[in-house]
């Protein structure tokens, strides 16, 4: 198993560490900074573990199948974990969750047909914006200003996740069309 794939299965492994200090003791702001380093390097795998398999020409299936999936383990739980804490709305993780499935569904179409739908830039600043999001949220510092770049960065994720989304499916609506 090469580095790049290490990487991912740890992004996996790191998922519910990260899951049991934000909830373990949501009131306690060590358990907070905890899981925010967990995110942190949890999301720093993803950035490397990409890099390097491109660099190194060390792209395999099982990295372009779990790379994606670690991805949206991690987001996911973060967002649910959220939103259990009462500090993102339900329908803000329903939108950012189905859009998550939408796209995968596309992209799942299109390499049935041979088509590579690639990250474009909204789906870039899209990742980017939610895990900004995500630590800000987990971290809830009791300053007022804090709370507001939260909210702020709240209606942003969700923007750009809509956008996103847009994106993808105008760019990519022929890959729905059905061949003969």
């Amino acid at each position: 198993m090469n580095l790049p794939n290490k990487l991912t299965i740890m992004r996996v492994i790191l998922v519910p560490f990260f899951v049991a200090s934000l909830l373990f003791r949501p009131d306690d702001m060590n358990f907070r900074i905890l899981a925010v380093a967990i995110f942190i390097v949890a999301s720093l795998t993803d950035l490397l573990d990409g890099k390097i398999a491109r660099k190194y020409n060390l792209v395999t299936n099982f990295g372009k199948f779990m790379d994606p999936l670690a991805d949206k383990l991690l987001v996911c739980s973060a967002l649910i974990a959220l939103t259990g804490l009462g500090q993102i709305p339900s329908w803000v993780v329903i939108v950012i969750i189905s859009r998550e499935f939408i796209i995968s569904g596309f992209r799942l179409i299109a390499a049935n047909n041979g088509v590579v739908i690639a990250a474009s830039m909204w789906g870039k600043s899209k990742t980017v914006s939610q895990m900004f999001m995500i630590i800000v949220l987990v971290l809830n510092l009791n300053i007022p200003a804090w709370q507001i770049l939260g909210q702020i960065l709240i209606w942003v994720a969700t923007a750009l996740t809509v956008i996103s989304l847009i994106d993808y499916i105008v760019k990519n609506k022929d890959v729905l069309k059905e061949t003969n």
